[in-house]
């Protein structure tokens, strides 16, 4: 009995979708292998079974309940994320193409609280349950205003309209949420996105800005060690920098590169 109604609740679910191909790419699964779950000839293991779950805004006990029961939980669980489905569903896009940039990034753009300087951070993208989340660092340290500044940021990345989207917050402290857009890799050229930057000042009054923004491609299992090393603030003319980065941030000059938003 508890197999029949997990096969209709299943079923029953999916029906308020728009298709179960969607389904599919959202959660990450593949689709022979979700039909066996539709059809009653597979029963998913617990790990797939929960992201099927959180997928709907549901708990896997509730795939276990009489169809009554669950169509019941299964409507209010909608009702609750009705007002930020129109957020949530931009995530993660096209997830087969946003799949091509997944790995490690160094990551460097020109920020108001380091006038003059580039900050070079690092960011990792990596797929977890049918979406692609996005880790970033930034280590700070300026020995002669004494400054040791280390934030960390998680947030979800899209692929909408052949660019990527990256928005997250902190996870220290306030929450400061920043949105970055890049262009994916071209044909010819596998190893950086380029795009913008918005965030805000913690050293200028808080003040909103947006910059140009650089991403270097290291692989899916770089020298992590390395990676960090290299965070920090860096001269424009540092030799750190290759010269697409250098190029590309320096664009007229780095006062021009930067939109002050005052």
């Amino acid at each position: 009995m508890e197999t029949c109604n997990f096969i209709e609740n299943l079923r029953y679910a999916c029906s308020q979708k728009k298709s179960i191909s969607q389904i599919c790419r959202d959660i990450g699964l593949n689709r022979q292998q979700f039909n066996r779950y539709i059809n009653g000839t597979s029963r998913p293991s617990a790990y797939n079974l929960t992201r099927i779950a959180r997928y709907f805004s549901l708990h896997s006990a509730d795939f276990h309940t009489v169809p009554s029961v669950f169509a019941s939980r299964f409507e209010k669980a909608q009702r609750g994320t009705i007002d930020k489905d129109r957020i949530n569903e931009g995530f993660p896009g096209d997830i087969r193409a946003l799949r091509h940039h997944l790995g490690y990034y160094q990551t460097y753009h020109v920020s108001l609280s380091w006038p003059g300087n580039v900050v070079c951070s690092c960011c990792h993208l990596e797929e977890r349950d049918g979406l692609v989340i996005s880790k970033s660092i930034e280590r700070i340290r300026n020995v002669e205003l004494e400054i040791k500044q280390f934030t960390k940021y998680i947030g979800k990345a899209s692929y909408l309209r052949d660019r990527i989207f990256v928005v997250e917050a902190a996870t220290m402290g306030e929450p400061i949420i920043t949105q970055t857009i890049l262009l994916p890799f071209q044909e010819h050229q596998q190893l950086y996105l380029k795009g913008l930057c918005t965030g805000i000042s913690w050293r200028n009054q808080n003040m909103p800005y947006a910059t140009r923004m650089i991403w270097r491609y290291l692989g899916t299992n770089p020298d992590k060690r390395a990676m960090l090393e290299r965070c920090g603030i860096i001269s424009p003319r540092s030799r750190q920098l290759s010269p697409t980065v250098r190029k590309f941030l320096l664009a007229g000059d780095l006062e021009r590169a930067m939109l002050r938003l005052t």
